[in-house]
């Protein structure tokens, strides 16, 4: 069992940048990967980023690369997202996700994640 807790989300004008967190605890953090998600109303549920279980590889979404950076914190059970230039499209729900298998390639599905956080808002004003 994972339990994972979003935090970090609030209202920000366009262009300006906020940091996400997201703490984990249950099974041993640094055995797996994680991802963020987003899903804004109306949409579905879409990749962001992800980290492998060292924070040696990383993978990001076209839409937000160059402008977003993932990094985890073993020591700290903690993954963070950190969002810069944000663009009023990047107002949405913002889920961490647990990854816990064994996988050869990085995977942006959600269905390859196997435990998921309650989300925290982000809103972006134009």
């Amino acid at each position: 069992q994972v339990q994972l807790v979003e935090s970090g989300g609030g209202l920000v004008q366009a262009g300006g940048s906020l940091r996400l967190s997201c703490a984990a605890s249950g099974r041993t953090f640094s055995s797996y990967a994680m991802g963020w998600f987003r899903q804004a109303p109306g949409k579905e549920r879409e990749f962001v980023a992800r980290i492998s279980w060292s924070g040696g590889n990383t993978y990001y979404a076209d839409s937000v690369k160059g402008r977003f950076t993932i990094s985890r914190d073993n020591a700290k059970n903690t993954v963070y997202l950190q969002m810069n230039s944000l663009k009023p499209e990047d107002t949405a729900t913002y889920y961490c996700a647990a990854d816990l298998g064994v996988r050869w390639t990085a995977s942006d599905k959600t269905g390859d994640y196997d435990y998921w956080g309650q989300g925290t808002q982000v809103t972006v004003s134009s």
